[in-house]
């Protein structure tokens, strides 16, 4: 018995060699707090540091439900199933006249037509009137998703063919769209 004790004592012993070997220094411990922050970290300056946003995800001042969330800012849409889901979300070029932010609802659509800068374009779905100025969604029939001229007042927020399938199969009559800033 008394072997049996002194080999735990021994193994204790050991250990706790081990952990004082391992143990910071007591100049380690002054650098460190004592206790875990939960403030966020500062950046120079002395200004709080902000968890990057991700551009990604959903706008938080959206809404609700079904619906297509567009973000002026970030040149963003998305489409949000009835269960809040994003479904899909995709960049936009926004057009030289925008819709303020606010709850609108699809007006119309149009398979295909001549857009306002005379460009060929297709699954136009059109949700506010601005400056007497119809804006909407659509795709350029080539593709393109190039910057609007700033001289003419457009309306057309254009996206890539397979977005602009997209908001076409997602976007019917009377659809919500809401725009965030």
């Amino acid at each position: 018995m008394a072997g049996l004790t002194a080999a735990a004592v021994a193994v204790v012993g050991f250990l706790a060699y081990q952990a004082s070997a391992a143990a910071p220094s007591p100049a380690e411990l002054a650098a460190k707090p004592r206790t875990p922050s939960t403030a966020p970290s500062a950046e120079a300056g002395g200004k709080p540091k902000q968890p990057a946003k991700d551009p990604l995800a959903l706008p938080a001042d959206s809404g609700k439900g079904a619906r297509v969330v567009y973000a002026l800012k970030d040149h963003r849409v998305w489409l949000v199933d009835a269960k809040n889901q994003v479904t899909q979300t995709f960049s936009v070029m926004p057009s030289t006249v925008s819709p303020p932010p606010g709850r609108y609802a699809v007006t119309s659509r149009s398979g295909a037509v001549r857009g306002s800068d005379g460009v060929q374009i297709e699954h136009v779905v059109r949700f506010a009137t601005v400056q007497d100025v119809s804006i909407g969604f659509s795709a350029a029939v080539d593709g393109s998703t190039q910057e609007p001229d700033p001289t003419k007042k457009t309306g057309g927020i254009r996206m890539k063919r397979a977005d602009g399938d997209a908001m076409w199969t997602f976007a019917s009559i009377g659809a919500k769209v809401v725009v965030v800033a």
